[in-house]
């Protein structure tokens, strides 16, 4: 069994809870608030900019143009692509795009950035690969669900955000990154194996805890600085 595989087997369990968790059902079902879909975006939009800059460390130490150019390519899909399921959540919540840009981040996405880019800075190419594959993988898997048991039809609140995550031409994308982290484990040593799985389980942990996150209103506790909390 390839090592990506052993890894999605192991997160079988916090896969299935993050389909069944109330944020995700309220997207198949079309039944999420306005406050929600908006602190999702605020907090989705500073997420994916870390991702985008982890992206980054990675091309500073790869060592051939194959690798450097999937990274590449991946920043332009988040920059060119990924905006246009937060512009699907945007119209439902009657807001612009461009007004839920620049918030501070809650302390779970927080959390969840700190760990990409601590595990970028520190660790190899082989470990950056294991702490991105989480967020395209559980994404694609629970749109895929969606599509399957929902069958959201075009009237469907959210049918822009299920059918972009479940298109499955985005599959050989994450595909490309399994291939990569499974040749980087075939030559890993058992204690960079042992790394990379811990960073590939607390990734999924956090993506539960992002929907999470963004269900319950999650922000820090104590407001400061003119009622604006501090996140960064």
């Amino acid at each position: 069994m390839r090592f990506s595989q052993k890894l999605r087997q192991e997160a079988d369990p916090i896969f299935e809870a993050i389909y069944e968790h109330p944020f995700v059902q309220g997207i198949a079902k079309g039944n999420l608030g306005k406050e929600q879909l908006v602190h999702y975006v605020k907090q989705d939009f500073e997420y994916l900019n870390a991702y985008m800059r982890v992206y980054g460390l990675g091309i500073s130490k790869c060592s051939d143009r194959q690798d450097i150019a999937m990274f590449n390519d991946k920043i332009g899909f988040i920059l060119n692509s990924e905006i246009h399921p937060h512009h699907n959540f945007c119209r439902v919540a009657g807001v612009t795009y461009e007004e839920l840009q620049g918030y501070p981040l809650a302390p779970t996405a927080q959390h969840y950035t700190r760990h990409m880019l601590s595990v970028a800075a520190q660790g190899t190419l082989g470990e950056i690969f294991a702490v991105l594959l989480p967020c395209p993988w559980t994404y694609m898997e629970s749109a895929a669900r969606i599509i399957k048991e929902a069958k959201p039809g075009l009237d469907h609140p959210f049918y822009e955000w299920i059918m972009f995550y479940g298109d499955t031409s985005l599959a050989p994308r994450m595909q490309k990154l399994c291939d990569r982290l499974d040749e980087w484990a075939l030559s890993a040593s058992p204690e960079e194996l042992e790394r990379m799985k811990e960073h590939f389980l607390i990734s999924c942990q956090l993506e539960y805890k992002f929907f999470d996150m963004s269900y319950t209103l999650e922000n820090w506790p104590v407001p400061v600085v003119g009622g604006e909390l501090v996140g960064r």
